[in-house]
């Protein structure tokens, strides 16, 4: 098995013009060299157009797999890039639509960041990749990646490895809960966070409330 790492640590690299309610999109996230700086609400240097929408402590890095992209890009022909989706960091030897909710992620120099949720697709993504149904087909798949809030601050650098810990016994994963989120997985969800296990975000908790009355 290979040992979790980041493949490239990414942030805005532009504000791009949008056809949404605000204007601007700040989705294109490119690498950059060297170590970078997170904090309680993400990378130094980074920013979020929708506020309202993105960014937060709750989904403070946004975290995508290379298998997963690897996978895209054969369905879509075409290269996905790191960043590509928005992500601040493209990691390989581990698949983050497959973390477990509340799971924890440690760092060489100490940083330690928590999965929070999924990622929730959206219409500036879809009009970031351009495809038909691309909201619907990205929710489908699961292939989802996985917010992190920050635990402990430090620095991020492409290269450096990572270890999973901490891994809460419920057992719901980022990607299945965004693709079928059942009673089933939502009152597990409850009831880890009424034992302690887990924070949940409070961004997560409309879709638990639905779920549960069947909407």
């Amino acid at each position: 098995m290979k040992t979790p790492s980041i493949l490239a640590v990414c942030r805005v690299q532009q504000l791009l013009p949008d056809t949404g309610a605000v204007g601007v999109t700040a989705i294109d996230k490119r690498p950059v060299e060297g170590p970078v700086r997170v904090r309680r609400l993400g990378l130094h240097g980074d920013v979020q157009a929708d506020r309202a929408n993105h960014g937060g402590e709750n989904k403070a890095v946004y975290a995508y797999s290379e298998d997963d992209a690897g996978l895209w890009a054969g369905v879509l022909g075409r290269e996905i890039p790191p960043g590509y989706f928005g992500e601040n960091l493209r990691v390989a030897g581990y698949t983050a639509s497959k973390a477990v909710i509340g799971e924890r992620w440690r760092f060489p120099g100490g940083t330690v960041l928590e999965v929070t949720m999924p990622r929730v697709p959206c219409a500036t993504f879809a009009r970031r990749v351009g495809e038909d149904g691309w909201v619907r087909r990205f929710r489908d798949s699961g292939l989802s990646g996985a917010y992190l809030r920050v635990i402990t601050p430090g620095d991020l650098e492409a290269g450096e490895p990572f270890s999973v810990e901490h891994v809460p016994d419920h057992g719901v994963r980022v990607g299945e809960w965004l693709a079928d989120p059942t009673r089933e997985r939502a009152e597990a969800l409850l009831d880890a966070e009424a034992e302690g296990s887990i924070r949940l975000a409070a961004e997560i908790r409309p879709y638990i409330e639905r779920t549960l009355a069947g909407e």
